[in-house]
């Protein structure tokens, strides 16, 4: 089966440019991601951060998806116990109707953001994380399914009134979220670009607890597996590995609770590292994919064959906006990518 290839965005913000340049240079690549063949375009929320500008990823889903022609649009996702599972339902309803057939709506369950962050956005978001998966059932029931008899808010339409319905996601870095994809029969992401750790087993448990649903519109008779993956490449092995420091500086600034802008090349060369330092980053390096185009190619190839995924989403942070571009780009080469429409996960 041929692996599916997609990218995820999280509008990442590098030092020197601001927060809006980081939103167009988003637009921009996902219009040359439509021409490049790639099947999903998604997009990540974040909140309070000086690392990413994505707050509001329908937003964006809404904008690419007028903008392009092909690919699939979607969000990596929405953190629904945020919001109102009414309100996401209209706001991707909407977008069914600006790119029919064409939208993908993750959800997440994790704040995207600290905890002040998030009960600045609702107040109630901790019980609304407990409630995710009666979130979920609502926000079907108004794409939809229906909302069942007794349900308080069962007179209530999700507007506009629209013939086709997004392809609903489930995306996690835990067993919860598996857990709740395997219960809908819905497809499930696993973030693997946030931690490693157990990886394989939560797929394996996604596919063992998977309910098979066929016939249910937007549902699978099938598990249906995908990874978000950081991964980097350019012309050689050296000018990936070259490019690979500034990402690598961030994540440990990440790994040590800061989250800044992205650092230049330049930045990361010139940041006095303590051996201690220098040793974390050297494990993470040692799993890291980057190289060649096809040197990644193998490696992803690899890593979701290990994982029973059929689809790989990469995300490739970069300081140069024309390398972030060229790495995709060489990617899709490598994987002999062409425009044409990718099928709904089956």
């Amino acid at each position: 089966m041929t692996l599916g290839l997609s990218i995820l965005d999280q509008s990442t913000i590098a030092s020197g440019r601001g927060a809006d340049e980081a939103i167009r240079e988003t637009l921009a690549l996902a219009r040359l991601a439509d021409d490049w063949g790639y099947g999903r375009y998604w997009l990540a929320e974040h909140h309070n951060s000086g690392a990413h500008a994505g707050s509001a990823p329908e937003m964006l889903v809404a904008a690419i998806a007028a903008t392009t022609r092909r690919i699939r649009v979607g969000t990596a996702g929405v953190m629904l116990p945020h919001y109102s599972a009414l309100k996401v339902a209209e706001q991707f309803k909407v977008a069914e109707a600006i790119a029919p057939g064409r939208i993908d709506l993750g959800l997440g369950r994790a704040p995207g953001s600290d905890g002040r962050t998030a009960f600045a956005l609702n107040p109630n978001a901790k019980e609304a994380a407990d409630r995710f998966p009666n979130q979920v059932m609502d926000l079907l029931g108004w794409l939809g399914d229906g909302l069942p008899e007794g349900h308080p808010f069962r007179s209530v339409a999700a507007n506009p009134l629209v013939p086709t319905r997004p392809e609903v996601w489930i995306l996690g870095s835990s067993d919860y979220g598996a857990q709740v994809a395997a219960y809908f029969g819905l497809p499930y992401c696993f973030a693997h670009f946030i931690g490693e750790q157990g990886s394989e087993q939560v797929m394996a448990l996604y596919r063992d607890g998977f309910r098979p649903q066929p016939g249910r519109p937007g549902r699978l008779a099938a598990p249906h597996a995908a990874l978000g993956v950081f991964a980097l490449t350019a012309e050689t092995e050296a000018e990936a590995w070259r490019l690979y420091r500034s990402r690598e500086l961030w994540r440990l600034f990440r790994d040590t609770g800061r989250f800044p802008p992205l650092p230049s090349v330049e930045e990361a060369e010139a940041y006095p590292y303590a051996p201690e330092e220098r040793a974390h980053l050297d494990r993470i390096r040692a799993r890291a994919i980057v190289g060649a185009p096809e040197q990644v190619k193998t490696r992803l190839e690899a890593l979701a064959a290990a994982h029973g995924a059929q689809e790989v989403a990469v995300l490739t942070p970069c300081h140069d906006p024309a390398a972030r571009q060229r790495s995709y780009r060489l990617l899709a080469e490598a994987f002999g990518l062409r425009a044409g429409a990718l099928p709904e996960a089956a």
